[in-house]
């Protein structure tokens, strides 16, 4: 070996697109795809590891969140991600993904509270659910 350095760029069979969830620069050299439930325990650590890897990198990372709701596992999960939806729909995407996994309750009674906690619309939340 000649001591070479050889990248190659991975590519995304499903590429990023305004659709998803992002967060960071679009210019950056990384980007992470997760997708994720908000009732699986091991998310929800890799969620706190990335908030660590986001507070390290910065700029230099984007970050992309898709759901993938394992409800043979997870009987909240499906309600979880229509929540963060919701949510979205009222800019607040990142919050409720936010209190989704900072909170282990994710029944309807507890995503309406995290609703008026991070200030949503309530009533129109639960249409949109």
């Amino acid at each position: 070996m000649s001591g070479d350095v050889v990248t190659t760029k991975a590519r995304l069979v499903v590429p990023v697109t305004a659709d998803d969830h992002c967060q960071g620069p679009v210019d950056t050299l990384a980007t992470l795809v997760e997708y994720g439930d908000y009732q699986c325990p091991h998310c929800r650590l890799v969620y706190f590891n990335i908030r660590e890897l986001q507070g390290r990198m910065g700029d230099r990372i984007r970050y992309v969140y898709r759901h993938l709701p394992i409800t043979s596992m997870h009987p909240d999960a499906q309600l979880a991600a229509e929540a963060a939806e919701a949510a979205g729909a009222q800019g607040k995407f990142w919050a409720m993904h936010d209190k989704l996994f900072q909170n282990d309750e994710l029944d309807l009674p507890h995503l309406l509270q995290y609703a008026s906690e991070i200030d949503l619309d309530v009533d129109r939340f639960r249409d949109e659910l």
